[in-house]
């Protein structure tokens, strides 16, 4: 479990305490959140443990130390720090399926030594695709490794999908063009912002756009849901994992998310996948695919639900999603751009030192600068160079100040 201590890695380890007939845990990684950490250590006696920052290791060990002889794990992990370490857990021997719930492009190299090591990955780092999707694809292929979306609109394209020619194959054909399949429908909640006018953005704050309507995440994906740069990315990721083109991918706003995607295949049916909106449901299906295990969830009842509605995004209201299109499009090093610049626009945001509005705007600055200097075919070295380039183009706009930030100075 790559990403433990965060909203994927703690349901995933709610998974596998549901189904410890079916699961163990062998490796964890982990960000600075020690004391969770520790417990899921006791709980579930990992092998490994890996930590992102080297220099926490040695608190680790003395919480570890520190346990009552009858809180301690039933064994003793195996402890490594830092991007080495990272790796490490991601391609730990005994594992058989490793479940990447970093956020961000810091989950690129990790997942990269997974699959490598020809690991099955259920994926719920959207970034490794968006980013490095040039560079992903050819390890794939390599590899054998199996790629398994664990995000919710992904696993419902993913399971719609079983049963056509495309899932015959019992390695997914990630990249290529599926048979039959003519159009993709990601649903969209709206995020926080989905019942405001455009206008009214102008007010909007970091606890307005973290509180999401529907789904429990992390701060970063909600603000993404309330911009629809979530959506954004994740078009680019369906032209990755499924092949098709930018074209027939579409993003379409339903309120209750209670569709977490739609597929049109050639002959004009259109498939869905429907559930509450809960992410153990698409974690899971990764995790025990291809069978499904029988669950004590709350049943999905329609007459509960009483309507499903679907709007078109409001391009003036979602510039993001723009943005992405034309990022993916583009292709080559461009969606690394955007990737990279949103993330860093979105931290600016969460730490209240640029308005919701300048994010898009952000954005749209490192893109255009980039475009001229855009790779058509990375290597990876090329992605992480790109990567930090523009997080450092959006801190030096920060530093220089927004347009907004300048209408503000000058009101003041």
């Amino acid at each position: 479990m790559l990403g433990s201590t965060g909203s994927i890695g703690t349901q995933t380890l709610d998974i596998v305490e549901d189904f410890p007939e079916q699961f163990r845990v062998v490796a964890l990684s982990a960000g600075r959140n020690l004391s969770l950490l520790v417990e899921q250590i006791q709980r579930h006696s990992p092998e490994l443990v890996a930590l992102a920052d080297e220099a926490l290791l040695p608190e680790l060990e003395q919480r570890l130390r520190a346990l009552p002889a009858e809180h301690q794990p039933r064994c003793k992990p195996q402890l490594v720090g830092g991007p080495s370490g990272l790796n490490v857990a991601a391609s730990w021997d005994t594992a058989d399926l490793v479940v990447t719930g970093i956020v961000g492009c810091a989950g690129l190299l990790p997942t990269l030594a997974a699959i490598r090591a020809g690991k099955d990955l259920a994926l719920a780092n959207k970034e490794t695709l968006i980013a490095a999707g040039p560079v992903v694809l050819p390890e794939l292929k390599k590899s054998g490794s199996r790629l398994l979306p664990a995000d919710s609109e992904h696993s419902a394209i993913f399971q719609c999908l079983q049963g056509t020619p495309w899932a015959e194959n019992a390695r997914l054909s990630t990249g290529v063009p599926t048979p039959g399949l003519r159009r993709i429908q990601l649903t969209a909640s709206g995020g926080a912002f989905r019942d405001w006018a455009a206008a009214d953005l102008e007010n909007a704050t970091v606890a307005d756009a973290t509180s999401h309507p529907n789904w429990s995440m992390g701060r970063k994906i909600t603000v993404d849901s309330a911009s629809l740069m979530n959506k954004g990315l994740e078009v680019i990721e369906a032209h990755y994992l499924f092949g098709l083109d930018y074209d027939h991918i579409e993003i379409v706003i339903h309120p209750q998310s209670i569709i977490h995607s739609m597929i049109e295949l050639a002959d004009s049916s259109v498939l869905a996948q429907l559930g509450w909106p809960d992410m153990k449901l698409p974690i899971l299906y990764c995790m025990s695919w291809p069978s499904r295990l029988e669950t004590p969830w709350k049943r999905l009842d329609l007459t509960q639900v009483g309507q499903l509605t679907f709007r078109s995004p409001d391009p003036a209201k979602y510039p993001c999603m723009e943005l992405a299109y034309a990022a993916g499009r583009a292709g080559g090093t461009m969606p690394a751009v955007l990737n990279a610049a949103n993330e860093e626009a979105v931290a600016q945001f969460l730490e209240e030192r640029i308005h919701f509005l300048d994010i898009p705007d952000l954005i749209e600055a490192a893109c255009e600068r980039h475009k001229v200097d855009r790779i058509d075919h990375p290597q990876l070295d090329d992605v992480l160079a790109v990567d930090q380039w523009a997080r450092l183009a959006v801190r030096e706009q920060v530093a220089r100040g927004t347009q907004r930030m300048s209408m503000a100075a000058v009101a003041a």
